[in-house]
């Protein structure tokens, strides 16, 4: 009893080849005119936003903050990665001396005023020449602060995971001062989960 023969035809390295199918088995016609089986590529790979999302979270992993982790990543138009940076203390200043806490009387006694955000570490980090049009993939939607940053660079994009401050006066701003000059945000749309 003979199969019938299915075709259909797939995107190879961006060439069109035709793809015969036998009894379930992938056979592929290669440019020289011989069939191949197995040729296929795998397709549960990950995604350009996954991948450049997952090494901003990997990043985060250098943070010595024991309450918050954040990395980011930045990324040009040719989807290159261009500055990778996460939270910690300025260069030069020991993390062993100065403070990790969140609350304390005295701000002085609380890491806010001493700790450099992930944002401005993956700017000032940066291996080009500037980051013009490039897109910042983040754990955290950026403060009001970070927010300026990502103007000023002129980075057109700013793709988050968490907005869990969205609420805040400082992230308000942010929004307000993202919107009005231009730089497009929105939560990531990947298949991890972060």
């Amino acid at each position: 009893m003979a199969t019938k023969q299915k075709s259909s035809t797939y995107h190879k390295s961006s060439k069109r080849v035709r793809t015969e199918v036998r009894d379930a088995t992938p056979r592929v016609r290669e440019s020289n005119g011989e069939i191949t089986e197995n040729n296929l590529k795998r397709v549960d790979y990950l995604s350009w936003e996954d991948y450049f999302m997952a090494v901003a979270f990997l990043s985060a992993q250098r943070s010595k903050d024991p309450s918050s982790q954040v990395g980011a990543c930045i990324v040009n138009e040719e989807k290159k990665i261009v500055g990778i940076g996460y939270n910690g203390m300025p260069i030069g200043c020991s993390d062993d001396v100065l403070p990790w806490r969140r609350k304390a009387d005295d701000e002085l006694d609380t890491k806010y005023p001493y700790v450099c955000h992930a944002e401005l570490n993956a700017i000032l980090n940066k291996n080009s020449s500037d980051v013009k049009g490039c897109t910042m993939y983040v754990a955290l939607f950026p403060c009001n602060e970070c927010a300026k940053l990502v103007i000023q660079s002129k980075i057109k994009e700013v793709v988050y995971v968490s907005n869990k401050y969205h609420d805040t006066a400082g992230v308000t701003a942010s929004r307000k001062m993202l919107d009005l000059a231009g730089v497009k945000y929105r939560a990531v749309n990947g298949r991890i989960q972060y």
